[in-house]
């Protein structure tokens, strides 16, 4: 359920299937209680896998692995975060991806954030 209490924000990664790091301006504090992605298309040749960092350090339970087997347009993951999830006011939150698939696709991330 749902708060007034929570915002969302929500990112793109430009190609899943390349390694990087993307940046999301954090507006307000508060705790990351869910990451959820949707995938834009077909990626092929192994899983992604997504990782988020908050100032360097990994968010526990964070970790989402993207199935490239019937992976396709609108394909949803999710992940609860268990720990090492406070988000400071103007801060950033990195989306890494590991590159291990195949096919540039672009893949939206939400994250649902607590104050």
């Amino acid at each position: 359920m749902r708060t007034l209490n929570d915002y969302f924000l929500t990112a793109e990664i430009e190609d899943i299937s390349t390694a990087s790091s993307t940046f999301v301006a954090v507006p307000d504090g508060g705790n990351i209680i869910k990451i959820i992605t949707a995938l834009q298309g077909a990626i092929s040749g192994a899983n992604a896998g997504l990782s988020f960092e908050i100032g360097g350090t990994a968010v526990t339970g964070g970790g989402i692995t993207v199935a490239h087997s019937g992976s396709a347009a609108g394909t949803v993951d999710s992940a609860v975060p268990t720990a090492l999830n406070r988000v400071e006011e103007d801060g950033t939150i990195e989306i890494l991806t590991d590159g291990a698939s195949t096919g540039a696709k672009k893949c939206l991330v939400t994250f649902v954030i607590r104050r």
